[in-house]
């Protein structure tokens, strides 16, 4: 008997990681890429996930039964029909002020939609500028579309920032009538099979041709499935940017908070600006490394940075108009990076009080996942600021994709 194997495709900030499982889950291979151009040029997503299958071992390749993909949470691109896109996509970390009055009436009761940040007020500038006749995708449903060569779909955990509601599993009857309600997707819901993928890129890359493409998921749902969360543990993402979330019993419905479905669990979860992504823009992973192993965790900096990627935040505290806090800088660069991790810690810690607040109980433990979570120093400096155990998944967002596409089996 021929062994089946799944795949998943994950496309963060900086580039795609592929990961292939065998029926067994056991993860058989794993490849990752930068992105060639710029994060928001859907051409640096296509152009990954070809080299990405390309570079696939041939013993695998005819034998992959389901591929799913998972994208940034947010980002939003405008196409045609064809899937040709209109310029770049907006990133999910960019703020699109204005439509104010119209985003109330559109999003009457659903607090989360009303900030500069929702998918929603994205999709309200990519109609403005590019006119009523185009399909707003999120990256993954565009890259799914992209391997099917149909864009009709949309996988409902990327949409809800669009404004899809998961409890009533419909658009709200507000969009029924404007110019919204017909570039938006054809929902589908996480794991289910969407189509084959498309017979000429299955020849291009040898691939099996009854390969089934499954919808797919947001990164953080993808490392969520990865991590293989109990009850009462709570999940921090390590990223570009921070992500925590956590199982809940109802739906909440808050600023800065997203409810996901994975599986049959409810996951509430916020994302911040800040994370990795403030690191790399002083210093090199090797640098990181190094002067990592200089730091005393034990001690305290005491220079209360506030180390956001940019203007604005999303979570813990959902703010447009919030600056960073980089300076002062001391002269010791790894002085410099202990203050660093020390501010990122003390984001996570008020995104987990946050979580509190709302949901009316912490983790009692917390997994963490992604580049981050292989840093001891930070493990050490987050443990003795957030005063919760803390271990570490060595699991990657890709693997979590790829069981997506197992259990579609």
């Amino acid at each position: 008997m021929l062994e089946k194997f799944f795949g998943g495709l994950d496309f963060g900030t900086s580039g795609a990681r592929i990961s292939i499982i065998d029926s067994n889950r056991d993860l058989v291979y794993t490849s990752s890429v930068i992105y060639k151009y710029q994060f928001s040029s859907p051409l640096s997503w296509s152009s990954s996930c070809q080299e990405l299958l390309n570079n696939l071992p041939d013993e695998l390749k005819k034998d992959i039964k389901g591929l799913a993909i998972s994208g940034t949470s947010g980002t939003l691109t405008a196409c045609d029909l064809k899937g040709k896109t209109f310029g770049e996509a907006i990133p999910y970390y960019q703020i699109c002020d204005g439509h104010k009055d119209l985003i109330d009436s559109l999003a009457e009761g659903e607090d989360h939609l009303k900030t500069p940040f929702s998918s929603l007020s994205k999709a309200l500038k990519l109609i403005d500028k590019y006119g009523e006749n185009i399909l707003l995708r999120h990256q993954s449903d565009w890259i799914t579309g992209w391997l099917i060569k149909d864009w009709t779909h949309g996988e409902e955990g990327n949409n809800i920032k669009l404004g899809w509601n998961l409890e009533k599993e419909s658009w709200p009857k507000s969009y029924v009538g404007t110019n919204l309600i017909k570039c938006l997707p054809k929902i589908i819901k996480s794991g289910l099979p969407i189509g084959l993928i498309n017979e000429t890129l299955a020849k291009k890359f040898n691939l099996n041709n009854k390969l089934q493409i499954i919808s797919g998921t947001t990164d953080s749902n993808a490392a969520f499935l990865a991590a293989g969360l109990k009850k009462r543990e709570g999940l921090t993402i390590l990223g570009t940017t921070i992500v925590l979330k956590k199982n809940i019993n109802k739906h909440i419905k808050e600023k800065g908070i997203t409810i996901h479905r994975i599986g049959d669990e409810l996951v509430c979860g916020g994302a911040s600006n800040a994370g990795c992504g403030i690191l790399s823009k002083f210093f090199s992973d090797s640098e990181i490394r190094e002067l990592s192993r200089q730091i005393n965790p034990k001690k305290h900096t005491s220079l209360n940075l506030l180390p956001l990627n940019s203007k604005g935040e999303r979570f813990p505290e959902n703010n447009p108009s919030l600056e960073p806090i980089l300076n002062p800088r001391p002269v010791s660069d790894s002085l410099y990076l202990h203050a660093l991790l020390e501010g990122l810690a003390q984001i996570e810690l008020k995104g987990w009080k946050k979580l509190q607040e709302i949901t009316g109980s912490l983790p009692e433990k917390i997994v963490t996942i992604g580049g981050g979570s292989k840093n001891p120093q930070w493990r050490s400096i987050r443990a003795k600021t957030i005063n919760i155990p803390i271990v570490t998944c060595n699991k990657t967002t890709s693997y979590g994709t790829a069981l997506l596409a197992s259990n579609s089996k």
